[in-house]
């Protein structure tokens, strides 16, 4: 497998705070370049059989307006598709309030500076509970994972499975760097040191739970 954490390093990442129509919501944002075209990227992220590859299974009315959901996992609505550019979808997990407390947008652009790559931009506004917000590494360390399995879809990697996946220390490793990378980012938002470091241990122990002997 790659060296997990120099693809941890690909992604610039960032918290703050902002908005969706229920109200004032958290925001991450994580953006990282691949090698390969919108149209190409765009199918990996769209295309029901190569998302089960990289991430998981989906089903619904995959279209705009339809609604989807990933097997063990979130599903929500289609608010906006504009094919190799821009896709808005809510993110509900579970019965959590009004759909639209939790919005995942995803736009890519085509690198200007590397012909034949594409710059994804990722960012997650939702009304997340506190508990959660603190727990998950602001759902960023999540969020990083995804963006990992991508890049490996794309680069032509077959992925472990979950299981294996879970053992792994190369994986392990990966999910404790990205629990430090968000409380980094959240540093440089301007969270209490103190608070921060709370944080990165919850999210770490959730994570990277101990193994049975």
């Amino acid at each position: 497998m790659k060296d997990l954490i120099q693809e941890l390093a690909m992604v610039d990442r960032s918290v703050g705070e902002g908005s969706v129509p229920a109200g004032p919501a958290q925001v991450v944002t994580l953006s990282r370049r691949y090698a390969t075209t919108p149209a190409q990227l765009w199918d990996a992220l769209t295309d029901p059989d190569r998302l089960s590859r990289w991430f998981l299974p989906v089903e619904g009315e995959l279209s705009l307006g339809g609604r989807y959901a990933f097997t063990g996992n979130a599903g929500g609505v289609i608010r906006a598709c504009e094919p190799h550019r821009r896709l808005l979808v809510t993110w509900e997990m579970g019965p959590t309030g009004p759909e639209d407390a939790s919005l995942v947008e995803v736009v890519l652009e085509e690198d200007a500076q590397a012909p034949g790559s594409t710059v994804l931009t990722l960012t997650h506004r939702a009304q997340t509970p506190p508990e959660m917000w603190d727990q998950l590494g602001a759902v960023g360390v999540g969020w990083d994972g995804a963006l990992l399995g991508l890049a490996l879809h794309v680069a032509g990697g077959e992925l472990p499975s979950m299981e294996d996946l879970d053992r792994d220390p190369a994986v392990r490793e990966f999910n404790v760097a990205s629990a430090r990378a968000w409380g980094e980012a959240q540093l440089a938002a301007g969270t209490d040191p103190e608070v921060v470091e709370a944080n990165v241990a919850a999210t770490t122990a959730f994570y990277v739970p101990p193994q049975d002997d």
